[in-house]
């Protein structure tokens, strides 16, 4: 037997808003506490929108109450406010509480009349989302007909963000033939409607009598929807339809709904909702109450200017490896760029003891960035003290404001035994600490000042070629400020070049960007040639020099030209870097923005770790773009990872604008940075409609009393396409920390992984055709050695007796590297099964070594032959109880094989 897989470490890398797992959420005594709602900075003041958040929330505790058995309920919220709404006593300033890690975003960056609810869920099943979204006009009640109470859809995107379950309807697939009927794809199968045909013109909808069944299919033909009765007895689902008065709660295991195709069996192995919630962390912290929860409790919160301190390491070591100057390079990028005018802005510096180099000053001109880049230290002598570096910038910080919600950056390359010493001052000072661990020698505990406080963790070696200093330093903008202030990069190269060697290329500054950009040269000996021009051809003169430093910029005035910038630069036996960055062309027009940090900072080999690269515009996903990650041990190897959005693997959904790959190429315990390269060609387009999301359902309408009343057609809007979507981003993902990384030679223990994108559909009688994205022979890396196809007639046997079940002849079924697309046809023995028939379908991959992927996602045919059509009922009334099927079936065998390579991945925009 080939051993399984084992569970999957994650570490993801979120390319838009920030840390995905830096919510500030505990369960305490059954209760939710730090709670982050945040309203977005581009909607409109309205304090109305305030009291509407806490009456959405305070209806939606008891609910969640109930629905969970008396075990979770709201206890503390803290609602953040807009810097730029006008300021109230009652509003206080945030500790660790930020935008970037809100668990609930208000915003109004939906199409205009998209108020979905939704939320973004890149994981697997039973994992956490990033965060939920609504809009202004939601939480006003003006969408009330179509999503029900505010309250109630709260909880089902509560249950998407924390629990990690999905929807049990299906937009695109709306019924499946069980047994020879049609039914809706609804849970638990109780609840009872009718299915109508509805056509749509403008904005209403009419009703044009019963459906009527395709004849060569058997399902219901276009517009027909199921509309469920007003008044119903069946409690569940909420992962449903959260608009129906009875529904109180979770499908569980003893009526869910296994043979629906919905997102949640699809992604949860057939399990219910309940069961995932269940196997949760907080359902195994908890039991029931036997008293009624409070009312939650409301905290203002209202971020004013950025507060930050330098704390950098001029200690002895950094002497080493040219690590102080490059530490200045990054440094002055960061002064110079990267922190946000208006920021308040100190510098501490440290070896055994510590040095406040400059007090706190207010960041209002270029002149003032120029005098604190003047303070940054020149000389690395003494031991590390970490914990003195610290205690200054909160004493100067002090001086002037409370430390609650400042920040500090933070960099050593030093070890500390004494860190762990003021632990206790960092949680009670409540600020953020971002770390850059620089070379394979910085405090192992570094990483748990950042965990701790929400911070951005990075890690830079001492291959000054990587540029990985310079990366980390331009990731920090502030976790507060309105996108259109913070500094994009769009650019990071280096290279190592010998006698009179160039290094050319070009970057591309696209209309959502071009203020204040900059382009930045370092160099390691001398400095080199440099030659750049605009897209018109112009050559650009005017890089101030700072020989001490050994770097060169630029600063592009006004708002730089749109298309390709091209440089040469020339230089001999040295290593140079270029950086270029920019910041937003309008305040009203989204840029696209690309901004990774870690999920989770450590993982455990064998478990592989899977990167994931989000990229937006606003609200809006890009597709069809080119994503790398460059990732780097703390022994200096790099692999170049190509990440994709094709829905198999490591992806959880196909053309959703996020991009993700395994990464199984370990080579040593320690440290691993990544770094995001993503490039837009002629071929991107934004795409106006939405891919399956974890949203609230929309409701196409209802019976009561016997009347069918419809609701307006959901909003869409016609795709949109460039006729030339070009942009560069690159910015530092954070980093990593493995362990138990075996000596070479490295085991085999990867197996492949599972096959989650499995579709099956029968031609005539008996012909029935996979496809399917080919897994790799490491997770999604390299080619499988052979497939398993088992059948059963029975779903629930097929997945719990899968070894057991019927097995298709696959002997001439050879695999093809991973993320091929693969499609594979079998015959049934003609007379074997009776019209109406369902077989189900799945699939298991062994690599080399005769490790094992998990079982696939179940497909299924329902074998149908067409008849005279009988009048059609309108009522879809609960089943009848299932008879188990025995699962063998004779008389099968492999009618041939056709495989098709994935064509050049299709990119898209999709919006919310």
């Amino acid at each position: 037997m080939g051993s399984l897989k084992s569970p999957v470490f994650i570490l993801v890398l979120y390319l838009l808003e920030g840390v995905l797992s830096n919510s500030l959420i505990q369960l305490n005594n059954n209760g939710y506490e730090g709670i982050v709602i945040a309203i977005d900075h581009n909607v409109p003041e309205d304090e109305a929108l305030i009291q509407q958040i806490k009456d959405m929330v305070t209806r939606a505790s008891p609910y969640l109450f109930e629905a969970t058995g008396k075990r979770f309920y709201f206890k503390n919220v803290a609602i953040l406010i807009p810097e730029n709404w006008k300021t109230k006593p009652d509003y206080e300033r945030p500790k660790l509480e930020t935008f970037k890690n809100a668990d609930v975003l208000v915003s109004a960056t939906s199409p205009v009349g998209n108020d979905q609810p939704y939320t973004e869920h890149v994981g697997a099943c039973g994992e956490k989302g990033i965060r939920i979204h609504l809009t202004p006009d939601f939480l006003a009640g003006k969408r009330l007909d179509v999503y029900g109470p505010q309250e109630r859809s709260f909880v089902h995107e509560w249950a998407h963000f924390r629990w990690g379950v999905f929807d049990e309807y299906n937009k695109e697939e709306k019924f499946y033939l069980s047994k020879g009927r049609v039914e809706a794809v609804r849970c638990s199968a109780a609840i009872t409607g009718k299915n109508k045909v509805r056509r749509c013109q403008g904005g209403s909808c009419v009703n044009e009598g019963a459906c009527r069944k395709d004849k060569l299919t058997g399902l219901y033909q276009e517009n027909c929807v199921f509309l469920p009765d007003k008044q119903q007895s069946e409690k569940a689902s909420i992962m449903y339809d959260q608009t129906i008065g009875s529904v109180v709660e979770f499908c569980t295991e003893k009526n869910h709904n296994k043979e629906a195709p919905s997102a949640q069996n699809k992604r949860c192995n057939l399990r219910s909702t309940w069961e995932v919630i269940q196997d949760s962390k907080d359902f195994q912290q908890s039991t029931p109450m036997t008293t009624q929860p409070p009312t939650p409790i409301f905290s203002l919160l209202q971020m004013g200017q950025r507060i930050l301190s330098l704390v950098l390491d001029k200690s002895g070591s950094m002497s080493n490896d040219n690590r102080l100057n490059r530490m200045n390079q990054a440094s002055k990028l960061f002064l110079l760029q990267t922190v946000e005018q208006g920021s308040w802005v100190g510098m501490v510096a440290f070896d055994s003891a510590a040095y406040i180099k400059s007090e706190l000053k207010q960041i209002n001109s270029a002149a003032d960035r120029d005098l604190l880049t003047k303070t940054l230290p020149t000389v690395s002598s003494g031991r590390t003290s970490i914990c003195s570096g610290l205690q200054a910038a909160f004493t100067m910080i002090k001086k002037k404001y409370p430390t609650d919600g400042s920040e500090i950056v933070l960099l050593t390359d030093g070890e500390d035994s004494t860190i762990s010493t003021c632990f206790d001052l960092v949680k009670k000072s409540g600020a953020i600490i971002h770390t850059v661990a620089l070379g394979p020698a910085a405090a192992k505990e570094l990483e748990q000042l950042s965990k701790m406080t929400g911070g951005l963790q990075t890690y830079a070696s001492d291959q000054a070629q990587n540029n990985g200093l310079v990366d980390a330093f331009a990731a920090l903008s502030s976790g507060n400020g309105a996108v259109s202030q913070r500094s994009i990069q769009l650019e990071s190269r280096g290279v190592n070049l010998q006698k009179n060697q160039w290094m050319n290329g070009s970057v591309v500054v696209d209309s959502t960007v071009g203020k204040d950009t900059l382009f930045l040269v370092t160099w390691t000996t001398q400095a080199p040639q440099i030659l750049l021009w605009d897209p018109s051809g112009t050559k650009q003169g005017g890089f101030v020099v700072d020989t001490t430093a050994k770097m060169a910029y630029l600063q592009v005035p006004g708002i730089a030209k749109v298309g390709f910038w091209k440089y040469s630069l020339q230089a001999s036996s040295q290593t140079l870097t270029l950086t270029v960055t920019s910041r937003a062309a309008s305040a009203t027009l989204p840029p696209i923005t690309v901004t990774p940090v870690v999920n989770q900072n450590t993982g455990t080999f064998p478990n592989p770790v899977i990167v994931y690269a989000t990229i937006r515009q606003g609200a809006t996903p890009i597709l069809r773009a080119s994503v790398t990650a460059l990732i780097e041990s703390v022994n200096g190897k790099t692999e170049t990872l190509e990440l994709l959005d094709n829905g198999a693997g490591a992806d959880a959904t196909k053309n959703d604008g996020v991009y993700s790959r395994y990464f199984t190429a370990f080579d040593t315990n320690g440290r691993y940075s990544i770094k995001i390269w993503a490039l837009g060609g002629v071929t991107a387009e934004r795409q106006r409609t939405s891919p399956q999301k974890n949203t609230a359902k929309y409701i196409d309408g209802w019976i009561e009393n016997g009347e069918i009343k419809f609701n307006p057609p959901q909003p869409e809007t016609n795709n949109v396409q460039d006729k030339q979507l070009c942009f560069s981003r690159t910015s530092s993902g954070g980093s990593f920390t493995a362990s138990n990384v075996p000596s070479a030679p490295i085991p085999d223990l990867l197996p492949p992984c599972r096959i989650t994108d499995l579709k099956a559909s029968i031609q005539g009688r008996n012909l029935v055709n996979l496809t399917w994205t080919a897994p790799g022979d490491d997770y999604d890396h390299g080619t499988a050695s052979k497939y398993i196809i088992r059948i059963s007639t029975s779903i629930a046997d097929l997945r719990d007796k899968f070894n057991t079940s019927v097995q298709v002849n696959t002997t001439s079924l050879i695999p093809k590297e991973a993320n091929s697309e693969e499609i594979f046809e079998f015959e049934l023995e003609d007379n074997s099964f009776g019209n109406g028939t369902d077989i189900f379908i799945a699939i298991q991959a062994v690599d080399k070594s005769n490790l094992k992927s998990e079982i696939s996602n179940i497909a299924r045919v329902s074998l149908f032959i067409p008849t005279e059509e009988p009048p059609t009922s309108e009522d879809t009334v609960p089943p009848c109880p299932e008879v188990s099927v025995n699962s063998t079936i004779p008389g099968i065998h492999v009618l041939k094989i056709m495989w098709k390579w994935l064509g050049e991945m299709q990119v898209t925009l999709g919006l919310h």
